[in-house]
């Protein structure tokens, strides 16, 4: 059984398929961020009742994600990650007709659960049937194609809330949704080097409990919580500031504050050539004080301020998030594949808990609390990064 290689048919197919994946993945998970205000406003809640159109669906996803890696080790990957993708964009066009608050928090939650099931398999497929000299490449468009899926569904969504309502928002990405899940199951080529085995419930909790016994990876399940933590609660809230007097910048141009998180490919890119230069905690340390600079630039009354400051604090968030998530798979000896679930659940439910708690604070405070509690969730990240930092010193010392 031949393993896919560039320059071949069947690799080309696989890359299609991937990069219909991760568009799709990130365009239902966040196509909700920019209508937060129209829902504030259309259902009569408050900031951080709205916030839970996003929140549910990250939190949900967080947990569906730790299920799902060890359903498709009996069901194969393709069937589960398919399936995954095609419920969610059925539930996506059920959301267009919601018709109060209530019922469209409880369709994004189910989207939440079946979309678990591409981000916790994708990778494992990759590295069974992806041959080695050709897995960066493949790697490298299954995340452009989230990259380009998180600007997407953010400006779409946007621009058509503007133009019409959020309804035809919700059902144009519906509708990209659905072509990239048909595309996604008639392209990827069937595993080749999958072995089905028999799921045991014992067996994953005593790795996952293996790994939350480590203080150096808890640390960065805690960073990964913190970063995530402070971009949702920036992008959640900062169209409420620029919509609001005294900017009043209407929701068609609001949309393209979105394209900061291109910066995200170059960042990674770069941020990685630090760490490899100065080590990877100089570089994390490095990316989160960019990202607190960035919050605190929003903080000036000067309209191009604020805007400045989004890009820069994008920048050094993908910074220290790609640094972060490529510790883990490097600080886990055993079942790295755990080890990164563990961390995409604690990165997943910090947007829940950045999205969510700090509405409050925007009721109470205003921006200037927003940006506040933005430092306290990147300070405490600093904090885990000095105890990672020991603690992975003290584990060299030891190990000699």
């Amino acid at each position: 059984m031949s393993y896919l290689e560039q320059g071949t048919s069947a690799f080309r197919k696989a890359n299609v398929a991937f990069f219909a994946a991760g568009f799709n993945t990130f365009a239902i998970l966040y196509c909700t961020q920019p209508l937060l205000a129209e829902f504030t406003k259309e259902f009569n809640i408050s900031p951080t009742t709205a916030s839970l159109a996003l929140s549910g669906t990250t939190m949900s996803l967080a947990v569906s994600m730790l299920f799902f890696s060890s359903l498709s080790e009996k069901w194969g990957r393709k069937n589960v990650m398919f399936i995954s993708m095609l419920t969610a964009s059925l539930l996506s066009i059920l959301t267009v007709f919601s018709s109060s608050f209530g019922s469209l928090l409880v369709l994004r939650i189910i989207q939440g659960v079946a979309l678990g099931g591409l981000p916790s398999i994708a990778m494992a497929y990759l590295g069974e049937e992806v041959a080695p000299q050709s897995l960066g490449v493949a790697m490298g468009l299954y995340i452009s194609g989230n990259s380009l899926g998180a600007v997407a569904r953010r400006v779409i969504t946007a621009v058509s809330s503007d133009l019409f309502n959020w309804h035809v928002g919700l059902g144009i990405i519906s509708i990209i949704s659905l072509c990239g899940s048909i595309i996604f199951g008639i392209t990827l080529p069937r595993s080749q080097h999958f072995q089905s085995s028999t799921l045991n419930s014992n067996k994953l909790a005593a790795v996952f409990m293996s790994h939350l016994k480590d203080p150096a990876l808890l640390c960065l399940f805690g960073i990964g919580f913190l970063i995530l933590a402070s971009n949702i609660a920036m992008y959640n809230y900062v169209g409420y500031v620029l919509s609001g007097p005294p900017y009043h910048v209407p929701q068609a141009l609001l949309a393209w504050i979105y394209l900061f998180f291109l910066v995200g490919t170059v960042s990674s890119i770069w941020m990685a050539k630090l760490a490899q230069k100065f080590g990877r905690s100089k570089a994390l340390v490095i990316s989160l004080i960019i990202t607190m600079a960035g919050a605190c630039l929003t903080l000036e009354p000067y309209l191009w301020f604020k805007i400045a400051g989004l890009p820069i604090l994008t920048f050094g968030f993908f910074g220290s998030h790609s640094i972060a998530s490529g510790w883990v798979s490097q600080r886990a000896v055993s079942n790295k594949a755990q080890a990164s679930g563990l961390y995409l659940f604690f990165y997943y439910m910090g947007s829940s808990f950045g999205g969510t708690s700090v509405g409050e604070v925007w009721l109470w405070f205003g921006w200037g609390g927003v940006v506040s509690a933005i430092m306290v969730f990147l300070l405490l990240a600093l904090l885990c990064t000095t105890l990672l930092m020991k603690r992975v010193k003290t584990t060299t010392v030891h190990s000699r």
